[in-house]
């Protein structure tokens, strides 16, 4: 996404600027199709969505809901961060549902700093743990220190105490530091000793792997990736969003240095709290019940996978519908939101069999299958 030009701390991209021409209408085929169809109305035959789609813009520049404040993070993140409003809204739900977001995406698309704009914008505190093959669980919940002073332990917090908690390559440490995150992801809590700590609110694990390297990773276990609220894919971006990256670093934009960017806190926890209580209120009829029930049926009944969603993704899944509802305006829950997150919130939660990767199944095409067979209630 690119910000207005009077919001924007750097000059636009000229639109033919010397080796970057435009790119060649396509002409089209003998008998197929124009190429200069809008992308409304051509056939949805294109990759599965990596994310939810972005936060629609609030109806009103002076309104200062809290809806309205967390749609003018779009904007803020991209100041700093071009493109990626999936990614943006889904990180967004995963706040308003009280989840954990697993992130994934080939090193250099800006995980790290769209998790570190999100928290300036917000106005919360964040830390950055990077898992290696001998990090201890102790190096992210904490651990007690002797005093030689007190002759006593004191207990020294770890980076698992803040706001938004980024795990770096989740996938590169072992399983029984994993398993250390467990406990802070579902209770909010460590416990060290046999004392427990409660963690701060609100609290949100944004866990990112790599995709492309797999040699000497430890690939999380289904029962910590249930526990991820949401699955978003950060693609690489399109060639006009490239651009602007350069432009930006071209013109001395420092991603450590977000103030200098224009990043500015528009919103807070207390916007966060006031707006789970109106997600909380928004209503789901029982047809729409059924339809999420039915999705998540349909999963454990197809012969591509060895393993469907259980009833805590249905859960998820309702929870999550009920938040898009709510940022696209409404206090109702339509099946068209149940479809627009299901993709996120559904794609961890299932598991191939041996036989359907090797005939290149994956779990984004039997998930458009399952949506596409499940009848919509009407």
């Amino acid at each position: 996404m690119t910000t207005p030009d009077e919001h924007r701390p750097y000059p636009p991209v000229p639109q033919a600027a010397g080796p970057y021409p435009p790119p060649p209408a396509a002409a089209p085929a003998p008998g197929g199709p124009s190429p200069a169809v809008p992308a409304s109305a051509a056939p949805p035959t294109g990759p599965a969505p990596a994310g939810p789609p972005p936060v629609p813009p609030s109806s009103s520049p002076a309104d200062d809901s809290p809806r309205a404040r967390l749609a003018a993070l779009r904007q803020e993140v991209g100041k700093a961060v071009v493109g990626q409003d999936a990614a943006v809204t889904g990180l967004v739900i995963g706040l308003l549902c009280r989840g954990h977001v697993l992130l994934e995406g080939v090193p250099g698309v800006a995980k790290t700093l769209l998790v570190r704009t999100l928290a300036a914008g917000l106005h919360m505190d964040t830390k950055r743990v990077q898992f290696t093959p001998d990090l201890m669980p102790g190096d992210v919940t904490g651990s007690l220190v002797y005093d030689s002073r007190t002759a006593e332990f004191s207990f020294r917090e770890g980076p698992v105490f803040t706001n938004l908690m980024l795990a770096d390559e989740i996938n590169r440490t072992p399983p029984k530091t994993q398993a250390s995150l467990l406990e802070a992801m579902e209770e909010r809590q460590v416990s060290v000793d046999g004392t427990p700590r409660p963690l701060p609110d609100p609290f949100m694990v944004i866990a990112t792997q790599n995709p492309v390297e797999y040699e000497g990773t430890y690939p999380l276990p289904e029962a910590q990736l249930d526990r991820f609220l949401l699955k978003l894919i950060m693609p690489l971006p399109e060639r006009a969003e490239e651009i602007e990256v350069l432009n930006r670093h071209a013109h001395d934009f420092d991603p450590r240095d977000l103030a200098a960017a224009g990043v500015r806190p528009v919103a807070g926890p207390e916007d966060l709290a006031a707006a789970r209580e109106q997600v909380a209120r928004v209503r789901v009829a029982p047809e729409v019940l059924g339809y999420i029930v039915d999705v998540c049926r349909a999963t454990r009944t197809s012969p591509s996978l060895s393993l469907g969603v259980s009833p805590r993704g249905a859960t998820a899944l309702l929870t999550t519908s009920r938040a898009w509802a709510w940022l696209s305006g409404r206090d109702y829950v339509t099946p068209d939101d149940v479809k627009a997150l299901a993709h996120a919130t559904l794609r961890h939660r299932v598991q191939l069999r041996a036989e359907a990767e090797l005939e290149g199944v994956t779990a984004e095409t039997v998930l458009d299958g399952v949506l596409r067979t499940v009848p919509v209630p009407r």
